[in-house]
């Protein structure tokens, strides 16, 4: 029998999204990026904590919040790359965001 899934309320979905603002460390959440699983057992684990949630919870918030999984299991803001930058032609080196400005016609 297939039940009907579980539909959080406001404060929960907003303990979801609190949670993977949070930089993990790696020696509290033994990660360093989060995975579905990482935050579910983080969020099962936690004081305040959601005793149930599935990782198919977690991405509907967060895919509501405009994050989508990327290939190497890492979410990102939808329309938002990180990339390095190296010392060619008089550029600073380092990590830079670069944004789409197509991101919203791409979706429709």
């Amino acid at each position: 029998m297939r039940r009907r899934p579980r539909r959080y309320e406001e404060t929960a979905q907003q303990r979801i999204r609190q949670e993977f603002a949070r930089t993990p460390s790696v020696q509290q959440d033994a990660t360093s990026t989060w995975s579905l699983s990482t935050l579910q057992k983080v969020l099962r684990n936690s004081p305040d904590a959601l005793p149930a949630v599935s990782p198919h919870t977690l991405w509907q918030v967060l895919k509501e919040e405009g994050y989508s999984h990327q290939n190497d299991r890492t979410w990102c803001e939808t329309g938002t790359l990180l990339r390095k930058r190296t010392l060619l032609r008089r550029r600073k080196e380092g990590i830079v965001a670069v944004t789409d400005p197509d991101t919203d016609a791409k979706k429709d």
